[in-house]
């Protein structure tokens, strides 16, 4: 029998599984992951942006412990004195207003981080924006909201480096897949996987990603979290810029460099929810080409190279985590899920908080009570402020 069974082994899953091993208290922890190549987890298929940039004091005060395991990640996760690099490059993020209310939220959301302690982030006006990086049209941008210690890592070595550390400290992956879920008048008893095996736990951990609705659904529990497509571009273009952060626009339109070239994309407001990763190279043509090529002049010319899609866990309350037990119904059935892209940037804090909801009863070093299931019952969703 275990101690507490995690479902879903990508980042949020091993980082889970990585707090509560190396606390020491958890006991036996056992990760089933149907898919142990990853091919379709949404960690490895998404930009790897890590941020400081919320308005969300959760959101924010998370970033301090995500920046600082992503910064030591290469000690941190190293096994047998095999260190476990993830390329992480602090090239800053830039989200780009238009507008006096656009600005008037990047200012606000500067105080919110001030006050927070986050104190890299700096609002540019728009001649500013130009001089640090003149590659940038901003003719019809007014300011920009810079984080220097912002940047992007390497999503599947990172996701990797995570499992590998937990499977170190003695966390076991079982592939398999979870078909059903037993539930008693206690709460939930075992799961019964493909393969015909039943495995029972104390506690029972959703960390399945854009199928976390599905998983929550075996026992009841409605989540408002549907998998909805992303495409990424990747790009090369002649010559040479000066090293770009990770860019924002205020149509949505995101970029940042990428070895030799860049990647890219922009999300489509009729996006319909399902499992589906099929390119939508059209959009590309006729959406985020036009929009790159006005923002950087030097991008009208570019080679379109390979393209990939992935899935959000699209929280459809307020894009935000969901993260805690189901309390008063299923108490020994925790989630953490609708991270709606966030998620890789988050898993450092996710894993932390979710070791401490199990083994010491309520949250430690940071209370994430707001974020928690109840406010889907009570329909309180909580926003973020501005371009996210």
């Amino acid at each position: 029998m275990d101690d507490v069974i995690i479902i879903g082994g990508a980042i949020t899953g091993s980082s889970i599984a990585y707090h509560l091993a190396r606390d020491g208290r958890a006991g036996r922890v056992t990760v089933i992951e149907r898919d142990p190549t990853y091919e379709l987890a949404s960690t490895p298929r998404s930009l790897g942006g890590v941020r400081r940039q919320f308005s969300l004091a959760e959101n924010v005060l998370m970033s301090h412990y995500n920046l600082e395991v992503y910064t030591t990640f290469e000690a941190l996760m190293a096994v047998d004195g095999e260190a476990a690099p993830i390329d992480h490059r602090r090239q800053g993020y830039l989200f780009l207003a238009s507008g006096q209310e656009q600005v008037r939220v990047l200012e606000e959301n500067r105080r919110i981080q001030r006050e927070l302690g986050v104190t890299s982030v700096e609002v540019l006006e728009a001649s500013e924006i130009k001089a640090r990086f003149p590659s940038l049209n901003v003719d019809d941008i007014d300011a920009g909201s810079f984080g220097a210690e912002d940047g992007w890592i390497d999503p599947y070595s990172a996701l990797q480096g995570f499992r590998r550390k937990a499977k170190s400290l003695g966390v076991e992956y079982v592939a398999d897949e979870v078909v059903a879920i037993e539930r008693g008048a206690g709460g939930v008893e075992a799961v019964r996987l493909a393969s015909g095996a039943r495995r029972q736990a104390d506690v029972f951990v959703c960390a399945a990603g854009a199928w976390s609705a599905a998983v929550a659904a075996m026992i009841g529990m409605a989540l408002p979290v549907e998998p909805v497509r992303r495409n990424v571009y990747f790009f090369e273009i002649r010559g040479t810029l000066e090293p770009l952060p990770l860019t924002i626009d205020p149509t949505g339109l995101y970029f940042r460099p990428e070895g030799a070239g860049y990647v890219c994309g922009r999300s489509k407001a009729d996006e319909p929810a399902g499992v589906n990763f099929e390119v939508d190279y059209e959009w590309f043509e006729a959406d985020v080409w036009p929009k790159l090529a006005h923002r950087v002049p030097a991008f009208e010319a570019l080679k379109p190279g390979r393209a990939w899609a992935g899935l959000y866990d699209l929280n459809r309350l307020d894009e935000n985590l969901i993260i805690g037990p189901w309390e008063g119904a299923c108490d020994n059935f925790y989630i953490a899920c609708g991270f709606s892209g966030h998620g890789l940037q988050q898993a450092p804090s996710v894993g932390r908080a979710m070791a401490e909801l199990i083994l010491d009863g309520g949250y430690v070093t940071l209370d994430l009570s707001r974020m928690s299931y109840r406010r889907v019952i009570d329909n309180a969703p909580l926003h973020e402020s501005g371009i996210v």
